[in-house]
């Protein structure tokens, strides 16, 4: 059972033989890396490759360990009880099943994304540490043990808002996603777009790359904020000649609100662009 690339995902080799040594060693595999490389992406096609189930859990900055577990629902037990409903006899009846538990009692291995696990207060790696060594876990309510039929495929993303605590860091099977260089990148475009003529793909990741050099720059555009502003380029027929510049300091690409996601970086380069016209003038 190995991973590898995909017809719609390109894992370097060095993500693949991460992703390859976490399933041998049932470790989870916490991917790190620039917002837009694929973190998330990444558990999907795990799952497709493997002809497994996906089971995803994304965390809010509300979310608590415990919901990954299960949840119990008292409110709806004393309404019902309140209606003489006789479900109110089986506390069962009242407990929703969170993601963990799920993956725990999937008759399959299943592969479980547990997604920006950052996101949420800095004691909920720690609140999952027993549940994530020893797979299993109490249900107070109804007094029973849930044991994980097998070890499933366990893959935690994190944009790295906060750090995270050593003895959770020490469970976990850890691989940083490089931003993609050139070639890789051009790969991965000729995934999405595989007709692209050659010469405007050359003229945009010139452009992108230099963009992303720009010193100051607060937001560097991602591969899928190129993969969008490439799409728009195709739509409004935009020719490889728009696209290039012997500076990108005397530019403001076309169409970059696909690229650039703030008006401080807007600003910074229509500022750039007319110092350098004023120099030249």
């Amino acid at each position: 059972m190995k991973f590898a690339s995909t017809d719609t995902y390109v894992a370097p080799e060095e993500l693949t033989v991460a992703v390859n040594a976490a399933i041998t060693l049932r470790r989870p595999l916490l991917i790190k890396g620039e917002p837009g490389t694929g973190k998330t992406q990444l558990a999907a096609e795990i799952a497709k490759a493997l002809g497994k189930t996906l089971l995803e859990w994304h965390i809010k900055s509300t979310t608590k360990a415990v919901h990954g577990l299960y949840e119990y629902d008292a409110v709806a037990r004393l309404r019902d009880s309140q209606l003489g409903d006789p479900r109110v006899e089986d506390i069962a009846n009242y407990i929703k099943r969170g993601r963990l538990w799920e993956a725990f009692a999937h008759p399959d291995l299943p592969v479980l994304l547990i997604d920006e696990i950052d996101k949420a207060d800095i004691e909920f790696p720690n609140d999952l540490l027993l549940e994530l060594d020893r797979m299993e876990f109490h249900v107070y309510e109804t007094r029973e043990t849930i044991k994980a039929k097998q070890r499933p495929i366990v893959i935690i993303t994190s944009n790295n808002e906060k750090e995270l605590p050593d003895a959770f860091l020490r469970r976990c099977f850890f691989h940083y996603i490089r931003f993609p260089d050139r070639d890789t990148m051009t790969r991965i475009v000729d995934v999405h777009f595989p007709k692209l003529q050659k010469k405007l793909l050359s003229e945009a990741l010139t452009l992108f790359y230099e963009i992303r050099e720009v010193p100051g720059l607060k937001k560097k555009p991602s591969t899928s904020e190129l993969l969008d502003w490439l799409k728009l380029l195709l739509t409004e027929d935009i020719p490889p000649e728009a696209l290039r510049a012997k500076d990108t300091r005397t530019l403001v690409p076309p169409l970059y609100g696909a690229l650039l996601k703030n008006e401080q970086d807007v600003q910074l380069f229509e500022r750039l662009a007319f110092l350098a016209r004023r120099e030249r003038g």
